[in-house]
């Protein structure tokens, strides 16, 4: 009996049964392909932290400490990579004699540095002008002192006689802050500053000078192991940053006393987690949403064949069929539908990790995505069949069963009001979020757990399910009270049977309205995942211009400022503009900071300001005022909380003067706080302008030039190389190297191949929507058709009626999910500040593919209305035959 069963289900509803079986596959996909992608990308993210260090570990040694014993130690204990002594000695500063003026730095420090130091830790040091063997000069002691290559510098050593050394090089070091960390700091004490004077020798050089010192020096130096581990590690930041701690407590425990471990990749580590957190959110938030619907889609498939299982038990019960027996031939076709949907969705999704990464392990490397997903359509496929033949079962008769028209029933969702309670908790949810500025993910410095506000993140759901099945609600209202309207609006099509159309669509009413529920879900689904996808591709633009400071940026030195070329970029073919911008050092108080000079009205032309750059005004008025104010200056918040500044406070900065090198004061009048800006750090800095800065300390060179292109930036650096060939130390950058590098490791994840798979599937389920689901639900009434075509409405008749069935559920569920979908992405838009750097000023929307999806619903509709013509136009006998 179970194999005639199966064969009449398969030859009789096998379109029925390969469209359930379908959106169970396209669930299974998106759950698979959602846990690989999640997984993918906290493993990048991780490994990219890793990759990007540059020093591990640094272990501070103790006073006497054998280095090349505690090295050993080290090496025996867990796998390096490299592992070298650096030697560190305070001095009382620097000076210079360069003309007719002498040059004095205050305190500074002096690194002994290993001839392979540069090979094994590329990132520490940047050579921007000279030779890399040798006495190498910071570049802002180089600027401090005025000195250039082949200049001697003198070195003041405390307590004993001065030493002279001769100038090789010029270098930046990016990483000074760690390089030159205090290690053993109690946990929450503030971070060290890194020194403004550092002159980098080679190692035989430090010990000759600094070797053997007497007993009252030794306090002023110290040394320091560097190492690059070898790992493996985790492939999740949290459980990498674990990883690298327990291995430095192994380490320490190891030395017994002999060194503390400064634990850098530690600390790079939690600051990767909460952007870890955010993309685990950000991709459950781009493929939940497209599950959900995909479910839903399904559920409308196998519910559109309710009425037809309804009477097959029914017949079956006349027939003497138990219970148990009407409830396992239900089972089959469950099983059925599980197994194909399953199948092919796990093969779909191995089929896409192979496109996005030929080289991806496959099922074995990460198995927890495929069980889920493979659980997940197997639930969806048994509880669509089996849970509505349960109840059918239990609590129907044969009669109830075989009526096309149950009685009708308030759902219970409307007796509650649940979808004015999903809204109203979706609005207190969000505020909630918007009274704490949008910080979902905690992840405090010291503490190896992260705490993501996951409950934040059910406004957007709530939002999503009470718009829904709010909008369900008012169509019901609509089509329950408005038989005249509805008749009005169907003559054109229906003509003569335009009030038969109307009467004909309220008495199926509930059935037209969750067809446009699903309607609007899959349309509100396509809409926020497409603006949210583009507001953040485009985001992820402007972050890597924030980076690199425009499409490309020609970076100078003080003693070679890019502007001199300022007349030659312009010419540059496919430069649409090109700004100079200074870059200087300046104390605000104790604080080195880095200050920018600007031609405030037309820096714009080069690269964007966004508004989210400033705080209280946006970047057009914010700009104008500093033009307004010849010694305006902005500041960062940090500055302005650490001095409790206020607008109108007058701000002492000392900038190094043109005439004698030696920093002055100058006075600057407080006007607004800038958050970010082009090129900038991202704790202190300064903006101000230039002319003033000029006029203030007589140097006019500026350091910076900021080019925009119409071109292939790659093309345009190219030819900003060779212009800037002659500059010593100039470098040039442009923003494909930064979106590389972006500062935020989280917007430099790729979520393009995701949101592809999305958008794509949104394109099949609004399709599904509109057309599968319409075109199965007509062919369960096929009865109300052939009686009609009885009564001798023509084809012409029929189709109208169709058509303003058809009609009604694509523009009413069209028109509510674009509006619906719209709130929702600027809700998650929102919600994800945090994802975002700086935020954007606006929703991005993606007309191109809105028009796409709009052809596609169109298209599908128009093709199940000329299916269901076709399906009403068959032969009236057998018809009713077949009924």
């Amino acid at each position: 009996m179970y194999i005639a069963w199966l064969k009449g289900l398969v030859y009789s509803y096998w379109k029925r049964l390969a469209g359930g079986a379908g959106g169970v596959a396209i669930t299974v996909m998106l759950l698979g392909t959602m846990g690989l992608f999640i997984e993918a990308g906290v493993s990048t993210m991780t490994a990219r932290a890793i990759a990007e260090m540059p020093v591990d570990w640094q272990i501070q040694l103790a006073r006497g400490a054998d280095a090349l014993a505690v090295m050993k130690v080290v090496q025996k204990t867990v796998p390096t990579k490299a592992a070298v002594v650096v030697d560190y000695a305070k001095v009382a500063g620097f000076r210079s004699c360069t003309g007719q003026t002498v040059q004095t730095t205050g305190a500074g420090i002096v690194v002994g540095l290993p001839s392979d130091y540069q090979k094994a830790f590329p990132q520490e040091v940047r050579l921007l002008v000279g030779q890399k063997d040798g006495v190498l000069l910071a570049q802002q002691t180089a600027a401090n002192l005025h000195v250039k290559i082949g200049d001697p510098v003198i070195v003041n050593r405390y307590g004993i006689s001065p030493v002279t050394l001769k100038v090789a090089g010029i270098v930046d070091m990016p990483y000074a802050d760690s390089f030159f960390q205090r290690v053993g700091l109690a946990p929450g004490a503030a971070p060290q500053a890194p020194p403004d004077n550092v002159v980098l020798v080679p190692r035989r050089v430090w010990r000759g000078f600094f070797a053997g010192s007497s007993l009252a020096y030794e306090k002023n130096v110290y040394q320091q192991l560097h190492i690059k581990l070898a790992g493996p590690f985790a492939s999740d930041p949290s459980l990498a940053g674990r990883q690298a701690i327990y291995t430095a407590n192994h380490v320490e425990a190891a030395l017994a006393g002999a060194g503390i471990v400064g634990n850098n990749l530690a600390a790079r580590l939690n600051g990767v987690r909460a952007d870890a957190e955010y993309a685990k959110v950000l991709f459950l938030f781009l493929g939940l949403p497209g599950t959900a619907a995909a479910v839903i889609l399904t559920l409308s498939v196998i519910h559109s064949g309710a009425l037809r299982r309804r009477k097959e038990q029914a017949l079956l019960k006349i027939r003497g069929a138990t219970q148990s027996r009407i409830f396992s031939l239900a089972t089959i076709e469950a099983l059925l539908t599980a197994v194909a949907g399953v199948t092919v969705g796990l093969w779909a999704t191995w089929g896409i990790q192979k496109l996005l990464d030929p080289n991806a392990g496959g099922m074995a490397a990460v198995i927890w995505p495929w069980l889920v997903a493979g659980a997940g359509g197997l639930l969806l496929a048994v509880a669509a069949v089996l849970l509505p033949a349960w109840q059918n079962s239990r609590k129907m008769n044969s009669t109830a069963a075989r009526a096309d028209i149950g009685p009708e029933c308030v759902p219970v969702w409307q007796k509650l009001y649940l979808d004015l309670f999903c809204i109203l908790g979706a609005v207190l949810i969000f505020w909630q979020s918007a009274a704490g500025g949008y910080q979902l993910v905690l992840a405090p410095e010291g503490v190896p757990q992260t705490a993501v506000n996951y409950f934040a993140f059910l406004a957007p759901f709530l939002l999503w399910i009470g718009g829904i099945l709010f909008l369900a609600r008012c169509f019901d209202i609509l089509f329950s009270r408005g038989k005249g309207i509805l008749a009005k609006l169907f003559r054109p099509l229906a003509g003569r049977l335009a009030y038969l159309a109307a009467a004909s669509l309220i008495r199926q009413r509930r059935l037209i309205v969750r067809t446009i529920a699903l309607v609007s879900l899959t349309v509100a689904f396509a809409v926020s995942t497409a603006i949210f996808n583009t507001t953040y591709q485009g985001q992820t633009l402007v972050d890597a211009e924030l980076t690199n400071g425009a499409d490309v940026t020609v970076f100078g030195t003080p003693a070679a400022p890019a502007g001199q070329r300022l007349t030659a970029l312009r010419g540059i073919s496919g430069v649409m503009a090109a700004q100079a911008m200074q870059h200087r050092y300046a104390y605000v108080g104790h604080d080195l900071q880095d200050l920018y000079g600007i031609d405030p009205l037309h820096l714009g032309d080069a690269t964007h300001l966004s508004n989210a750059y400033f705080y209280g005004a946006g970047a057009v008025k914010m700009m104008r005022t500093l033009a307004a104010e010849p010694d305006g200056i902005l500041v960062s918040a940090e500055t302005a909380r650490d001095y409790q500044l206020h607008p109108g406070d007058i701000i002492r900065v000392r900038l190094q003067n043109g005439a004698d090198r030696q920093y002055h004061a100058i006075l600057f009048h407080f006007i607004g706080i800038v958050k970010e800006f082009p090129t900038a750090p991202k704790d202190s800095f300064l903006v101000a302008n230039a002319s003033y800065i000029e006029s203030k300390t007589g140097l006019g060179g500026k350091e910076f030039v900021l080019l925009k292109t119409s071109a292939d930036p790659v093309k345009v650096a190219v030819q900003a190389r060779r212009i800037t060939a002659d500059l010593p130390g100039a470098v040039v950058k442009d923003i494909t190297q930064a979106k590389k590098t972006a500062g935020s490791s989280l917007t430099a994840i790729n979520l393009q191949g995701l949101t592809n798979l999305e958008l794509s599937l949104a394109i099949l389920l609004i399709a599904g929507a509109t057309g599968l689901v319409f075109v199965l639900q007509m062919a369960e009434r096929r009865r109300s058709f052939a009686i009609l075509s009885a009564l001798g409405a023509n084809p012409a008749q029929t189709g109208g009626f169709l058509w303003s069935e058809g009609l009604t559920i694509l523009i009413g569920g069209g028109a509510a999910g674009c509006l619906l979908g719209i709130i929702i992405a600027g809700m998650l838009v929102k919600l994800m500040t945090g994802v975002f750097d700086p935020p954007p000023d606006a929703l991005s929307i993606p007309y191109g593919y809105l028009f796409f999806a709009a052809f596609a619903a169109v298209s599908a509709t128009f093709a199940a209305v000329t299916t269901a013509k076709m399906i009403a136009g068959r032969n009236v006998v057998d018809l009713l035959r077949e009924m």
